[in-house]
């Protein structure tokens, strides 16, 4: 698949959280997303911006298809996350682990 331009893959990326996710969820990856977005729209490294935009296109397909329910990161990828990523990546476990303890797990939404 040919990867998609900035604003139709965010577009595509809002869509999908809105169709596949449970609402905290989705309120989550929206603002993560946004966040995301805003902080790469002044990038001007073409090999940068095409991994960005890559990622987030598999992602995309991902959510779709409900083939990330389960999954395991990649050793690879975990060994390229920043500190800053490993903290973010621990403090959503944490909110997702908590949110099954209180009952709130995929059943409902």
């Amino acid at each position: 698949m040919p990867l998609l331009p900035p604003i139709p893959l965010y577009r595509r990326l809002l869509r999908a959280h809105r169709k596949f996710l449970p609402a905290e969820m989705r309120l989550l990856g929206d603002e993560y997303i946004k966040s995301e977005f805003r902080a790469h729209r002044e990038v001007d490294n073409p090999a940068h911006l095409i991994g960005f935009l890559s990622e987030w296109q598999l992602y995309a397909q991902q959510i779709e298809g409900e083939s990330w329910v389960g999954e395991k990161i990649a050793p690879g990828k975990f060994e390229k996350l920043s500190d800053d990523q490993v903290g973010q990546l621990y403090e959503l476990m944490m909110a997702i682990k908590k949110r099954h303890q209180e009952g709130g797990g995929e059943s409902e939404a």
